[in-house]
């Protein structure tokens, strides 16, 4: 089966996938696959279904208001006396979803720290990091659920056909060493640096992290406040993926639709293009290989994650502006008179 899914080829493209060509050369051809994948999305536009996309796209939304509703309880449990309120994740998150959607390595969550940081009274950086840790819990337990459903029926492909997919982000780490070594070595630098200077408050630290952590003492609540939600948005989720393949005519059923949420979470683990871009489009052809024509399948590669990025970017551009009341982004970074804390 894995043999079968090892010789997709991409029309236009003479080399099939794994019978060959070295990361490198499918890293240089990263952008000339990208391009092929648009141009196809765009000849299938009028075939799209666009009430399926509308599913698609209120399933979506509705994934990211359970998710803000299970981080504000997480946040709520830390800063108990804080009156969070669950606007302000929302706004924080969604801003966050809209830059990770354009910025590599998640650097929207920083963005997500930055605004609580500077609306909820008394928050610190390593609580509200923490917090983001527990949010991870459930989501990191049912991912590997997923990965090893996936890896049981065999259509993952094994760990030495890996290298010959095309357009992987991991591929760079491996095909530029000396820049990763130096990469490495200045992160580690870096944080010994600051675990020196911060030696004397390791403490304080220590406690901070911890308050983070708040909610899994009560565990009734955790799984009533957080888990539950969760659940909630990875259901959305997977309706978000089967709305998707019912637009661009690949067979809708839950099955590919958890292969689908497997391609994305094997391209979140090292995002280094924004929202994982080119990885989830290689991995998503290669898992729902025969489930139709192949231009079907790229097209609807492209297509899911071109639509999510425009939907991602404006949603946080509009949380960006309703949280800064105004256009004026020097008054979001400086916090001028239009960015002001909310009152509990």
């Amino acid at each position: 089966m894995i043999a079968e899914h090892m010789r997709v080829t991409l029309v236009g493209d003479s080399r099939p996938w794994g019978l060959g060509p070295s990361r490198r050369e499918c890293d240089h051809s990263k952008m000339d696959r990208l391009l092929y994948a648009i141009e196809r999305f765009a000849e299938y536009l009028g075939s799209i279904g666009w009430g399926a996309v509308a599913l698609a796209l209120a399933f979506h939304l509705l994934k990211v208001v359970t998710r803000t509703r299970a981080w504000r309880n997480v946040i709520t449990a830390s800063y108990p006396d804080a009156g969070v309120r669950w606007r302000t994740v929302l706004g924080a998150y969604t801003a966050g979803v809209g830059a990770n959607a354009i910025l590599p390595a998640r650097s929207g969550d920083l963005l997500k720290l930055y605004l609580l940081k500077h609306r909820v009274e008394g928050a610190t950086y390593p609580t509200l990091g923490a917090t983001l840790l527990v949010e991870a819990i459930f989501d990191t337990i049912v991912a590997a659920a997923v990965l090893v459903w996936a890896l049981s029926i065999g259509v993952v492909p094994a760990l030495d056909a890996v290298p010959s997919l095309p357009s992987v982000d991991w591929f760079w780490l491996l095909d530029n060493p000396a820049t990763t070594l130096i990469v490495l070595t200045a992160l580690a630098a870096l944080g010994f640096s600051l675990f020196l200077l911060a030696a004397e408050r390791i403490d304080a630290f220590r406690e901070r992290v911890a308050q983070g952590f708040a909610v899994l003492r009560d565990p009734g609540r955790y799984l009533r406040g957080v888990v539950a939600w969760q659940a909630a948005s990875w259901l959305c989720r997977l309706a978000t993926l089967y709305f998707f393949l019912r637009a661009f005519g690949v067979h809708a059923s839950l099955e590919n639709a958890l292969l689908a949420q497997v391609a994305q979470s094997l391209a979140g683990i090292l995002p280094i293009t924004p929202a994982g871009i080119g990885t989830t489009q290689a991995l998503l052809v290669l898992l729902l290989a025969g489930e139709a024509p192949t231009r079907a399948l790229v097209s609807f590669s492209a297509g899911m994650e071109l639509i999510l990025i425009a939907a991602n970017v404006v949603l946080g551009f509009l949380a960006l502006v309703l949280m800064a009341r105004t256009f004026r982004w020097r008054r979001l970074l400086h916090r001028e008179p239009g960015f002001v804390r909310e009152e509990a």
